[in-house]
Parts: C-alpha cells; structure tokens; sequence
C-alpha cells in the first residue's frame, strides 16, 4: 500500500457499514479520500474520528448517487481540489423488500438508479478525471454481492449486482482495448453485519436470527478485501473477489 501514500480515493456510501471501513482503511494508509453519502451530519462525525487518528485525510462530501448533476458536481469538486484520482469504490447500494410480480416501480427505478445508473456515472467521470490527469495505474474498486452470482429471494436487488458484474467486467475489457493500465476489481460479500439485511427485510427478527445463526463477515473484512486488491503488484489485476462467512452456505 506504500504506492497509495498521499494518492486520492472517492468512496461512496462512505458514511456507515462497509463504506465506513474502507474509508478508515484507506485513510490509515495515507490517502486522502473523498467520502461521500447523503448524511452530510453524519459523514461530518466519522471525518472527525478518521482524521483523528489517521496519516491521511478524510474529506466529507455530500452527495446522492442516484442523481447525476450531483455526482457530477461532486467530480467537478475533487477536480479543482486535488486535480486527480487515483482509486475510485464504488459502495453506495440499497434494495427495498420488493417482487418482480409485486414490488413498485418506484423501488426498483431507485435501485437501478443507484446500484447501476449511479454506478457507471461515478465509473466514468473516474476514468476520465484519472486519463486527463495523467494517471494510468489507478483503480476502480466496485463492492457488489453474492447476490450478483445466485439469486436468491431477492431478485430485483440480484438484477442490479449481476449487472455490476457485466459492468466490471465490460469496465475491464474497453481498459484493456486501450491499452490502459487502470484496473478493475469486484467485490462479491456473502452476510456482512451491516444495517443494509435490515433494510433487506421487513421483519428484523429475521436479521437477528441470521446473524445469530453464525459469524458473519465484519464489514472491516471487506475493507481488508480493497486494501488486498490494491496492494497487488502493478502486472497483478485482481478482477473478482468472492467472500462469504465460512458456515455460509449459499
């Protein structure tokens, strides 16, 4: 990690649960991050705690990835602030408790906007910020889920990370068509302790009885997964990681 020391990452969902810990990660190895979620409140307090306690720096932003003009305001501010990225995480995600015969058209268009459409916008606007800047070695990082590679009871969020994987995959292959040397990863978790299977699930006993049932990865696991990828030498591209609590059986 000692290439990454002062480079500049864009993490979001940086503000709770996974994104929380790779930003703490990140910024323990010495790179300044821009973490940004839509509770400006609370991404405030964790850049306290971050920038307390760490060689980097944490700076908070607020931003909704399910709106472009947003994410594109937001790329405009790591421009003129710091003129580069290196590494870009893509993290922000949710999913409603929803049916392809019985869910509503506005729960899946958020998803869609915020898994996929959001996704690919902070994708592209990376990649063009890291090829004007000069920076052929950076590295797009997509945190995506088993969910991605079986379906489960939840189809809709499933639709969303299977396209994660076509998306990073296709990401890899148009890099590769041009000769770049930026890479891409995606990170596929099995249950991770997180308030997102809360989300998931209308009757939190359920959560409960799930993560009581065995130990479930940590979100700093995950965290621990995007220092590995980055960390991998330069001739080294590491594409697909996927991670799941040993007693998991799906």
């Amino acid at each position: 990690m000692e290439r990454w020391n002062g480079k500049i990452a864009m993490v979001t969902g940086g503000s709770e649960g996974i994104g929380k810990a790779i930003v703490e990660k990140l910024v323990y190895n010495g790179m300044k991050v821009v973490a940004c979620a839509r509770n400006m409140e609370l991404l405030s307090k964790v850049a306290v705690e971050v920038n307390s306690k760490s060689h980097g720096k944490m700076v908070p932003y607020k931003c909704d990835i399910s709106k472009e003009p947003e994410i594109l305001n937001m790329f405009e501010f790591i421009k003129e602030k710091f003129g580069t990225l290196h590494v870009c995480v893509n993290n922000a995600a949710m999913t409603f408790e929803t049916s392809v015969l019985h869910g509503k058209t506005g729960d899946w268009q958020y998803m869609f906007d915020l898994n996929v459409i959001g996704l690919s916008v902070c994708t592209r606007e990376s990649v063009k910020l890291m090829k004007i800047s000069g920076v052929n070695d950076g590295h797009v990082i997509n945190i995506g889920s088993l969910a991605g590679h079986k379906i489960g009871n939840k189809p809709i969020y499933s639709g969303t990370k299977f396209a994660l994987h076509a998306l990073t995959e296709g990401l890899r292959m148009e890099l590769h068509a041009e000769k770049s040397h930026i890479r891409s990863t995606n990170i596929c978790p099995g249950f991770v302790v997180t308030d997102l299977l809360y989300k998931m699930y209308e009757n939190k006993e359920d959560v409960d009885k799930l993560y009581n049932s065995m130990e479930c990865l940590k979100a700093e696991d995950i965290a621990d997964c995007v220092v590995y990828v980055l960390g991998a030498p330069a001739h080294v591209e590491v594409n697909d990681i996927l991670v799941r609590p040993t007693e998991q059986m799906l």
